[in-house]
């Protein structure tokens, strides 16, 4: 059991649905089908170059996912299996605490500061800040990120969204995972 995520959030955690508090206290293996939505035209051209960066695969439609979540004393981490073949891992470092405080996501060379708004029992992520090699990137230079999460049901349903503005919906993905 790892503490970080209610250490973040002190008293706001309980304002997360029971079974997202669960899966941040202790980990978990979550499985399902998503569905990845490429652009049309340029965005779709751009996102299919983020893609891989991303660890998504090349092609519009249902897809199998596994996301395992783990902790380690001062962060957490989300594993993302597509198709047992495209892996991309992200780490999250927490930074201050909540309302004012922020999570990192590395992934690769790239880091994205995020704050959280706790809605309904669900977690919606704020894309505040861009880094490529710890340096600060505008914000209009990257696509920007809109990612949540919740439960429906007793499913985990979440989705991502990278976009640009003018061009729109560069790729996303979205669905609704069970807990193994």
């Amino acid at each position: 059991m790892s503490r970080v995520v209610e250490n973040w959030f002190g008293e706001e955690f309980n304002a997360l649905d029971p079974l997202l508090q669960d899966l941040h206290r202790n980990g978990g293996v979550l499985m399902g089908k998503v569905d990845i939505q490429y652009g049309d035209g340029l965005a779709k051209f751009i996102g299919k170059k983020l893609a891989p960066k991303l660890g998504l695969p090349l092609t519009d439609g249902e897809h199998e996912l596994k996301v395992t979540i783990s902790h380690s004393i001062d962060s957490l981490v989300w594993s993302r299996l597509f198709n047992n073949d495209h892996e991309m891992t992200s780490i999250f470092k927490p930074h201050g605490k909540q309302p004012e405080g922020y999570w990192s996501e590395t992934t690769g060379k790239l880091s994205l500061e995020l704050g959280v708004d706790v809605y309904e029992g669900g977690w919606y992520w704020v894309q505040r800040k861009v880094k490529f090699l710890g340096i600060p990137l505008p914000l209009f230079l990257f696509p920007s990120s809109k990612a949540y999460k919740k439960i429906e049901d007793g499913q985990y349903l979440f989705s991502v969204v990278f976009s640009l503005p003018v061009l729109g919906k560069l790729v996303g993905y979205s669905g609704a995972l069970k807990k193994q």
